[in-house]
């Protein structure tokens, strides 16, 4: 099977790029080249060869969660349904760049088993949240069921079935977007309710729950995941409802989510009114700052997100998702950007009355910075010749992640860059929200753009 991953709209872009190289110099060709080389090394030595076969649970199934910054298992090693997913997606990712490399494709069997076995509800359908590692559901910290958690799963079913064939995934897979679209799926506001009790009914946010708890909200990281999922669920089963379901989530994202300015809201009520504090005091504003920010980092991934799904659903001269695309990465970049080291900040806010927004939170959390890297040096091929200089964006971040973020002793990304976290050398590498699914999908995809120049035919995605 040829190898596909996540840049499914790559071809959508080729002939843009192919015209944009025929004025490249000898020396941006060779800089291509290089900073390709540089990340494929990086990928395969500091990231795939550090997790991989290491994360392997062979004695209960899955893969452990939590290591220190020396790559030493830690803590109880719990298992999160997001986590297990993304390893499965990575492992599957990666036997399709690495077919040689064995392990690969029985850590993607490895990874499906456990979700099958153990994660998915027999009694009740869809996948449970959180389990300890022995495989015993935890009821504590988390809904018993999420949507965001389903997306997961859906997603790294999709890519084992695209690497193996195996019917069994896709059967399982089918079955989860059934459960999704009878638990999940608002008819009424569009959308899908992310907190889930363990029947799949959705949680009703009442007065009692605190106001700094998500619970019982829509967001916006929910449905960017879930138009991740669709997307590639698409590609493996054409089914007209999971047409209509992608397309639901792209106009939803991209109209209702996405301000005019350029960044996504990130909590609704049921009905999509936002979940603001801005009409409060700047004390109650930071105390409530997890539901109501500016996330630099959601925004430039979304920006590829929103253009991946209106490629794989054919929507031809598309430029409304293009415009708001790169309106959301310029905003990141104007509002958010570090211009003198790299990288982008983690959170900011429009206070009531200022005309600027203002840096709440400086640090520049890995996963930010991953997404950044592929974001970028997408907006560079369509756009060139744009002001905003992308692609020399693009190389900055890469040097910045490669200083700041990738420890060159140990191996891994740190979760923030030493240059404001000083802390994570030594803290985890791995926990349940940190695995490797944002770093690998970046920097395969920009390995498949950088080198597209040297090939006369395109990459079969």
């Amino acid at each position: 099977m040829p190898l596909r991953y996540s840049l499914h709209f790559l071809r959508c872009t080729l002939v843009l790029l192919s015209m944009a190289l025929l004025s490249f110099s000898a020396s941006a060709r060779q800089s291509r080249a290089k900073i390709a080389a540089e990340i494929e090394q990086s990928m395969r030595s500091k990231l795939l060869n550090v997790w991989y076969p290491r994360s392997i649970d062979k004695q209960y199934g899955g893969f452990l969660s939590s290591f220190t910054y020396d790559w030493q298992p830690t803590g109880s090693q719990d298992k999160m349904i997001v986590t297990q997913a993304r390893h499965t997606w990575s492992n599957a990712i990666a036997s399709q760049l690495y077919p040689k490399e064995a392990h690969y494709k029985t850590g993607a069997r490895h990874g499906f088993t456990f979700l099958r076995d153990v994660l998915w509800d027999k009694q009740h359908g869809g996948f449970h949240t959180l389990v300890n590692r022995q495989g015993q559901v935890i009821r504590r910290g988390f809904a018993e069921k999420e949507a965001y958690g389903n997306a997961f799963a859906l997603y790294a079913l999709s890519a084992y079935y695209k690497a193996t064939g195996d019917k069994e995934a896709l059967a399982l897979a089918q079955e989860t977007f059934r459960w999704l679209e009878k638990h999940s799926h608002d008819p009424v506001h569009k959308g899908y309710f992310q907190h889930l009790k363990l029947d799949g009914t959705p949680i009703v946010r009442f007065d009692t729950i605190s106001s700094t708890s998500d619970l019982g909200y829509k967001d916006q990281n929910t449905s960017i995941h879930l138009l991740e999922a669709f997307t590639e669920l698409y590609q493996i089963w054409p089914d007209p409802l999971v047409r209509e379901r992608l397309q639901e989530m792209l106009f939803l994202i991209r109209d209702k989510i996405t301000t005019r300015q350029g960044y996504m809201v990130l909590f609704f009520q049921p009905d999509w009114t936002p979940v603001s504090f801005r009409d409060t005091d700047r004390e109650t504003i930071l105390r409530h700052r997890y539901l109501d920010h500016v996330s630099f980092g959601h925004d430039v991934e979304t920006a590829y997100l929103l253009l991946e799904a209106s490629h794989v659903l054919g929507l031809k001269n598309d430029t409304t998702t293009l415009r708001v695309a790169k309106r959301m990465v310029d905003h990141s970049l104007r509002n958010g950007w570090d211009a003198e080291k790299g990288g982008f900040y983690e959170e900011g806010y429009y206070f009531k009355g200022d005309a600027n927004l203002t840096i709440t939170k400086d640090a520049k959390n890995w996963w930010s910075q991953a997404e950044g890297l592929n974001t970028l040096l997408l907006m560079a091929d369509l756009f060139p010749k744009d002001e905003m200089q992308y692609y020399q964006k693009f190389e900055t971040l890469w040097r910045y992640i490669s200083t700041y973020l990738i420890d060159q002793e140990h191996g891994g990304w740190y979760a923030g860059g030493l240059d404001k976290e000083p802390n994570q050398k030594t803290a985890l590498k791995g926990h349940i929200w940190k695995g490797n699914y944002h770093q690998l999908r970046a920097m395969a995809n920009c390995v498949a753009r950088l080198k597209h120049e040297n090939h006369k035919t395109p990459h079969k995605q």
